[in-house]
């Protein structure tokens, strides 16, 4: 799928720490995708939050939500079939997505 590829390739670019993609179609989660990276700082994850808002837009995705506030540890950008989460580091090892869905099969990342 080409813009999954342009994901990745945008956060590489954006250098996301440690970001992965999970297939979430063989889970009961209403989704195809799950993106999942964090950010070094709130500076960091707004740059990263608006790259992929734009990439999303380019792409001609509707944007179902997203949050629009700062200095969280988690922030969520819904495109339907395709759900971005951005955290920090401490808020990714809180909540642990990758763990919550192990058995997800991962297209991109470690």
């Amino acid at each position: 799928m080409e813009i999954i590829e342009k994901i990745w390739e945008k956060l590489i670019e954006k250098e996301a720490i440690e970001p992965i993609i999970l297939d979430m179609s063989s889970t009961n989660v209403p989704t195809d995708f799950f993106v999942i990276l964090t950010a070094n700082s709130s500076t960091h994850m707004k740059s990263l939050r608006e790259a992929m808002l734009e990439l999303l837009h380019e792409f001609g995705k509707e944007i179902i939500y997203f949050d629009k506030g700062e200095n969280y540890d988690w922030l969520i950008i819904d495109a339907g079939d395709i759900v971005i989460h951005i955290f920090t580091e401490q808020g990714r090892e809180f909540y642990d997505l990758e763990g919550l869905w192990i058995d997800a099969k991962r297209i991109k990342g470690k």
